[in-house]
């Protein structure tokens, strides 16, 4: 029955509002900024600025779709490849550094002195 009431309204119905999208990326983003203010590990600062690129992503996507073109899709590529060369850069770091002091807290890193 639902079905046929969605059907019978057409295809904008059923879409999701954008400001639904901002709320949850705004979301997204408060809680990664929360992880990196608090967290003491370093590899989970790493997945809140993650989830912070990620809310970034969903916001250049949502204006993407409410003005109907693909200049937020092509800012979405750019922060996935920066995402990715983060990851890849900060995870050697972190192993670096935990196989030189045993630890990757934060409060461990702040001075680089051996």
């Amino acid at each position: 029955m639902a079905a046929q009431v969605a059907r019978s309204r057409g295809p904008e119905s059923a879409m999701v509002p954008i400001p639904y999208y901002l709320l949850l990326a705004a979301a997204l983003f408060c809680m990664g900024m929360f992880g990196v203010m608090v967290r003491r590990n370093a590899l989970v600062v790493f997945m809140c600025v993650e989830l912070m690129l990620n809310a970034a992503n969903l916001t250049f996507l949502a204006f993407a779709r409410m003005h109907g073109d693909v200049i937020g899709h092509v800012s979405a590529f750019f922060v996935i490849a920066v995402a990715a060369s983060e990851a890849a850069i900060g995870l050697a770091i972190v192993i670096a550094v935990f196989r030189s002091r045993g630890s990757v807290l934060v409060e461990d890193l702040r001075t680089m002195k051996h």
